[in-house]
């Protein structure tokens, strides 16, 4: 699948974006790009799949034990990034979405390169080796090594800050619906939302 191309700036989407039900935004962010500017370069990539993680009664979000220091950014303002170390190994990052005080978020599974694929090209294989484009930003914690996210990042106001979600206006074709991945609970919502036949993303039903 070819992304059309666009132009280099984008509109970042302001809070109002965010501020509404938790599954429409996570089926509207896809489209849209993801970009992290850094010391180093820019990276982004176009969203192709995204998995919604909605309040205490979701056995698989963050707050389903309720309020907790880690889980705090579940609780803020929406058009925040909600962004942690998974199993000690990869940071996975969200955008908060609903009111303050609803937890939720919009966990970003996968992107699509569309600045600085040599960039993330060394991110990712430091050793030279070469990554496919489509396999560059294929599931979350890929696309984080490939953009330098890290817990830095926390709390980054997505419409402002080095990290930021922009309207660039590509088309994104057929969404398709079906489980979230990667979860031990909670595995029966079919939360999980991604551009249909789209090569990078990264779980079942590609």
């Amino acid at each position: 699948m070819r992304t059309r191309r666009a132009s280099k700036a984008g509109a970042t989407l302001p809070r109002d974006f965010y501020d509404r039900p938790t599954l429409v935004v996570a089926e509207e962010l896809l489209g849209k790009v993801l970009v992290h500017r850094t010391p180093g370069g820019t990276a982004g990539g176009m969203i192709v799949e995204t998995e919604a993680y909605i309040g205490e009664d979701d056995p698989a979000c963050h707050a389903a034990p309720g309020p907790t220091v880690r889980n705090a950014p579940l609780y803020g303002p929406p058009g925040v990034a909600y962004v942690y170390l998974n199993y000690g190994i990869h940071y996975l990052v969200n955008a908060v979405t609903e009111a303050e005080g609803r937890p939720a978020a919009v966990l970003i599974r996968a992107l699509h390169p569309v600045d600085g694929a040599r960039l993330m090209q060394k991110r990712r294989a430091p050793d030279g080796r070469a990554v496919a484009d489509t396999e560059l930003c294929r599931g979350p914690g890929n696309l984080t090594r490939a953009l330098g996210i890290t817990l830095t990042e926390n709390l980054s106001d997505l419409g402002s800050g080095r990290l930021r979600i922009e309207d660039r206006g590509f088309a994104r074709g057929e969404v398709a619906w079906g489980p979230r991945v990667g979860i031990r609970v909670g595995v029966e919502r079919p939360w999980r939302c991604w551009i249909a036949g789209h090569p990078s993303v990264s779980g079942r039903a590609r």
